[in-house]
C-alpha cells in the first residue's frame, strides 16, 4: 500500500499547466500534464478567440476538473499573473470587493476566477511559478500542447470572453448605508472640521468624498 492509498489520505498530485494566444488577444490554447505516481495524462484545448491570461487560467480549471476526488495537488505553471493571483490573495480580495480591483477598475476573467476559486475549495492546491522556456520538460510539453491547440482549424467561441457583460463604473458613493468599496461594511456620514461631508467605513477606516450624482435636468443631488 502507497502513502497515497491509506485511508483517510489525499492523493498527491502534480499538474503543470500553460497557456498560449497569437496574437494575444487571438486564437488561443491550452495545455496539461497531469501526473500521479505512474500515471500520466495530457489534455488540450483551445478557442478563436481569447487572451493569453485566460489560457494560464483555464489550463489548471481543466486539470483540476480531471481529479474525480478531493486531492492535494502541485499546479507548476510560468504565469506570474496566475500564480501571484492565487497565491498573494489579489483574487480573494477582489471577490470580496465584488470584483473591483480599485474604485474605478473592475477584475478581468472572473468567470473562470470563480471557477478556480470553487476548485480549490474541493482540493488543497499549492501555485508554483517555474521560469518558462528554461528547460523545464514538462513545462516545455505544456507548451508544445497549447500551439498545437491554437492551431487547429474551427475552435469554439470562448464566451467569457467574446460575450462579456459590459464593465460598467463603480456605484457612485453618495450616501451613508452603501457598502465600502474596500470591505463591504457599510459607510458612515463624517463631518470634517471644515465643514465638510465625508463618507467613512468604520472596519477599515477608508474615507470618501461624496461623488455628484446628477440628474436629469442637471441639479445636483441634495444629499443630507
Amino acid at each position: 500500500m502507497t502513502k497515497d492509498d491509506r485511508p483517510g489520505e489525499k492523493k498527491e498530485i502534480t499538474l503543470y499547466t500553460d497557456g498560449a494566444c497569437e496574437p494575444n488577444p487571438g486564437p488561443g490554447g491550452y495545455g496539461l500534464v497531469l501526473l500521479y505516481g505512474k500515471v500520466r495524462k495530457e489534455a488540450s484545448g483551445g478557442f478563436r478567440l481569447t487572451t493569453n491570461n485566460r489560457m494560464e487560467i483555464y489550463a489548471a480549471i481543466k486539470g483540476l476538473e480531471l481529479l474525480k476526488e478531493p486531492c492535494q495537488v502541485t499546479v507548476y505553471s510560468d504565469s506570474q499573473y496566475l500564480v501571484d493571483a492565487m497565491t498573494k490573495d489579489w483574487v480573494t480580495n477582489w471577490r470580496k470587493k465584488n470584483w473591483w480591483r480599485s474604485t474605478k477598475q473592475r477584475a478581468l476573467n472572473v468567470d473562470l476566477w470563480e471557477k478556480l476559486l470553487a476548485l480549490c475549495e474541493i482540493h488543497q492546491v499549492t501555485f508554483v511559478w517555474v521560469r518558462g522556456h528554461a528547460g523545464n520538460r514538462e513545462n516545455e510539453r505544456c507548451d508544445q500542447l497549447s500551439y498545437a491547440a491554437l492551431s487547429r482549424p474551427d475552435l469554439p467561441a470562448d464566451d467569457g470572453y467574446e460575450n462579456k457583460p459590459q464593465e460598467t463604473e463603480p456605484i457612485p458613493m453618495i450616501q451613508e448605508g452603501q457598502p465600502c468599496r474596500k470591505c463591504s461594511t457599510p459607510v458612515v456620514k463624517l463631518k470634517s472640521r471644515k465643514f465638510k461631508f465625508y463618507l467613512y467605513c468604520p472596519s477599515c477606516h477608508a474615507t470618501y468624498e461624496i461623488e455628484r450624482e446628477k440628474l436629469g435636468d442637471e441639479e445636483p443631488l441634495r444629499l443630507f
